[in-house]
């Protein structure tokens, strides 16, 4: 299929996990690929991927005033946007006793506030009929231990794809959002604890999938393309929900 032949889109997040994912699957139905990340290295490996005609734009997803450089540089590449697909974001779990005040500003500031003002900058780019899907995250469903800052943050941008779904449609941008389960990224690598640890909670978790196993990035970014495309033009401020039957428990 060449569902976005022709069409622009950009991925914050792009340069692994789920957002390279999703980039990949975007290129590879004719999209013209932008993305993001603050990794100078790995946004070169991403962009090597998805070809000559993708751009790769640093930037850091929790910064206000790096929200508007974005729209700035998109802009000034005479690039309008067709989709949105707001994936940066970061996971740190700590018991609630040593959450810290930089632990939760670090996370608010790059899952809810950076995800928040990077759509208000990017407002003018969007074509009439795009699609904006927003990641959250099944920890906004599930009272998952250590947690607490992660689930909270990805409660409230669950939240802020419905409120800006009412506001939005009138200039016919829809929003929507996809909640993974566990998945196999490298984000899991990043969660502020050791290898023995980690080891340990990924078993735990993945007992509680029905199906057995953690997803991949490309099972989750074959929803965010549905959601992107115009054959889901009928669903508006949704949520869908993809971690093999976990939250079902």
């Amino acid at each position: 299929m060449n569902r976005f032949e022709g069409k622009s889109v950009l991925v914050t997040g792009g340069s692994s996990g789920i957002g390279l994912a999703a980039a990949q699957a975007f290129a590879a139905e004719g999209a013209h690929v932008v993305i993001t990340g603050r990794d100078a290295a790995a946004l070169d490996q991403a962009k090597a991927l998805l070809g000559p005609h993708a751009l790769a734009i640093r930037n850091d997803a929790g910064s206000l005033a790096a929200a508007k450089d974005l729209a700035g540089a998109i802009g000034g590449h005479g690039i309008k946007l067709d989709a949105l697909f707001v994936n940066a974001g970061v996971a740190k779990f700590s018991p609630f006793a040593d959450v810290d005040e930089a632990l939760w500003d670090q996370t608010f500031d790059i899952n809810v506030k950076g995800a928040y003002f990077q759509i208000q900058a990017l407002l003018p780019l969007f074509n009439r009929g795009a699609s904006i899907v927003i990641n959250g995250s099944i920890n906004a469903h599930l009272g998952m231990p250590h947690s607490s800052v992660y689930a909270a943050s990805k409660a409230a941008v669950i939240s802020l794809a419905k409120t800006l779904s009412a506001e939005l449609l009138p200039r016919g941008v829809r929003v929507n959002v996809i909640s993974p389960g566990p998945v196999h990224t490298p984000l899991y690598g990043k969660l502020g604890m050791d290898a023995a640890t980690l080891e340990t909670v990924a078993a735990q978790i993945q007992a509680q999938v029905p199906l057995g196993r953690f997803g991949t990035p490309q099972e989750i970014a074959s929803t965010v393309l549905h959601l992107a495309a115009a054959e889901s033009a009928f669903i508006v401020g949704s949520e869908i929900i993809v971690d093999g039957g976990m939250s079902q428990l």
